[in-house]
């Protein structure tokens, strides 16, 4: 294995973030998240130098192994599960999680990425593999969806 990058300090920077983009994105399918997080450390310290930006991978790797295990099970969330990361300051998250199980799965990581985890549209389609045009259309369509399920505007 080569050590090309310090995976302990691009954990305690991106991978608590990285987790719950995947939560959001899988509907709140914990399992998916831990599967999709661990498979994406794993596969970005296997190519270890290869890889150029780490972070960029996980993200990838992390979604499309997430997207995979969800089109294999084909099963929907009736609920989302008790929150594994409690957190009081995040007031209307468990809302938004149910909110966002109706949105398209990439629709899901666009809105928690930009609005939750705060990145900028170029960060996040830098994230997902994709054009900033593309997130910006996913971000319109989810704040439309999202309001109209949650009964807000849309600014």
């Amino acid at each position: 294995m080569n050590e090309a990058h310090d995976y302990d300090a691009i954990w305690r920077r991106s991978g608590a973030t990285l987790w719950r983009a995947v939560y959001a994105y899988s509907g709140g399918r914990r399992d998916v998240a831990d599967d999709s997080v661990a498979e994406a450390f794993a596969r970005v310290m296997a190519r270890g130098s290869e890889v150029s930006d780490p972070v960029a991978y996980l993200y990838r790797v992390a979604f499309r192994v997430a997207s995979v295990e969800l089109a294999r099970s084909g099963k929907e969330v009736a609920e989302v599960p008790e929150m594994a990361i409690a957190d009081p300051t995040q007031n209307g998250l468990p809302d938004l999680l149910r909110a966002l199980k109706d949105l398209t799965p990439a629709q899901r990581a666009a809105v928690y990425l930009h609005y939750r985890a705060d990145m900028p549209v170029r960060q996040v389609a830098q994230l997902m593999g994709t054009s900033s045009a593309a997130v910006k259309v996913h971000l319109m369509r989810g704040r439309r969806r999202l309001a109209s399920l949650l009964g807000e505007d849309d600014e």
